[in-house]
C-alpha cells in the first residue's frame, strides 16, 4: 500500500484527500516510480477546479499531478533502457501526487547527479514546455524581442532565462515584488503590472508568450509586430484576430515527440548542472499539506515553482 492524494468530486482544496491505496503494477512498457518530488502545476488546481470539465473531463476518484521527479523501483518485461535504483524524472498520465506511480519508458528522462530532484521535478511541466514554447511554436531568434507575462512564475522564471540565452531582449511583467528578482534573473525591461500598462510601453514585439490570459492576453495584440507570433498557454488567442493583426498562425496542440523532448531534456539538465539556467522553488510542501500548495498557487503573483517533496530518502533531496 502506499499514500496517494484522491479527488472524489470538482470543488475546493478541501477535496484533496490522503488516502492509502494499493501501489500499480506497471505493464510491460512502462516503469514503477518511487517519487521523490513533484512539480506543483496551476493545470493540477484547474484540473480539480473543473476548469476542463467538458474537454477533458475527470475520472473520478483520481490522483493529481502530472510531473514527478524519482528512482526506478521495478520495470516491464519489455524496458531495457532503464534499471532498478536509477533516478529519472519524467510525466505520468496516472497522477503523481503518491508515493508510487507509472510511467511510460517515452516519457522518462535519465536524471544525471549534477541536479537535484527538487531541480528535476520542474523540468517536464515547465522548463521543456518553456523551450517548446519559445524555441518549436515561437521561432524565438537571437535578437529578437519577447513579452512574457506573468514572468516571475514556475513557467515565467525559467522562459526569461532561455530567452537571454538564445539572445532576445526579454521584457517581464509582474507584480512589483518582484521586479529585482526579475532584474537578477536577466530580464532587460521590467513591467509593473500593478502601476504601469505594458501596452503603452512595448511596441514591435517578434513574440507574445501569455501566461494570465483574459484582459492581459487581448491588450496584448497591438504590441506584435506584423508577422510576429502571439500565443498563450491559458486560452487559444483568436483565428479572427490572428488575421487581422497579420500575425503567424501556430497549430495548436502539436504533440511533444519522444525524440525531440529527449534531446532538448539532455540540454536543459546541462545547462541547469553548469548553472546557465536556474530553477526557482518558491515552496516545498508534503502530501500532508498538498492543498495548502494549491491554495497559493490559485491566489497566482508567485515565484518560481512550488515543489511536492514525498520521500526525503535520497542524495541531492535536501540541496
Amino acid at each position: 500500500m502506499m499514500k496517494a492524494i484522491r479527488v472524489y468530486q470538482y470543488g475546493g482544496p478541501e477535496q484533496l484527500k490522503l488516502e492509502r491505496i494499493p501501489i500499480p503494477q506497471p505493464s510491460s512498457d512502462e516503469v514503477l516510480i518511487r517519487v521523490h518530488t513533484v512539480g506543483v502545476l496551476p493545470y493540477d488546481w484547474k484540473y480539480r477546479e473543473g476548469y476542463f470539465k467538458d474537454s477533458r473531463p475527470a475520472i473520478f476518484p483520481y490522483t493529481p499531478g502530472t510531473t514527478f521527479a524519482g528512482t526506478v523501483e521495478k520495470i516491464g518485461r519489455n524496458v531495457h533502457d532503464f534499471y532498478i535504483g536509477q533516478e529519472v524524472f519524467g510525466r505520468s498520465k496516472y497522477g503523481t501526487y503518491a508515493e508510487f506511480t507509472i510511467a511510460s519508458r517515452e516519457e522518462l528522462f535519465p536524471k544525471p547527479s549534477t541536479i537535484t530532484f527538487q531541480e528535476a521535478a520542474a523540468i517536464p511541466g515547465s522548463a521543456i514546455l518553456a523551450w517548446l514554447t519559445l524555441f518549436r511554436d515561437g521561432e524565438l531568434r537571437e535578437g529578437e524581442k519577447v513579452l512574457i507575462h506573468g514572468a516571475a512564475g514556475g513557467f515565467g522564471s525559467i522562459a526569461v532565462q532561455l530567452a537571454k540565452w538564445k539572445g532576445a531582449h526579454v521584457i517581464g511583467t509582474s507584480s512589483g515584488r518582484n521586479l529585482d528578482f526579475l532584474s537578477l534573473l536577466g530580464v532587460d525591461t521590467v513591467i509593473d503590472y500593478t502601476s504601469a500598462s505594458f501596452e503603452n510601453i512595448v511596441q514591435d514585439v517578434d513574440l507574445v508568450v501569455d501566461t494570465v490570459g483574459g484582459d492581459t492576453l487581448e491588450r496584448s495584440w497591438s504590441v506584435v509586430k506584423k508577422g510576429g507570433k502571439l500565443l498563450s498557454l491559458v486560452e487559444q488567442p483568436s483565428a479572427d484576430k490572428i488575421r487581422m493583426y497579420g500575425l503567424k498562425t501556430v497549430k495548436p496542440f502539436i504533440p511533444y515527440y519522444p525524440e525531440e523532448t529527449k534531446i532538448i531534456s539532455q540540454t536543459i539538465t546541462q545547462m541547469i548542472a553548469d548553472r546557465k539556467l536556474r530553477i526557482v522553488i518558491s515552496k516545498l510542501v508534503s502530501l500532508e499539506t498538498v492543498d495548502e500548495a494549491h491554495k497559493i498557487s490559485q491566489q497566482g503573483h508567485g515565484r518560481g515553482r512550488i515543489i511536492l517533496k514525498v520521500y526525503d530518502g535520497a542524495q541531492g533531496d535536501n540541496d
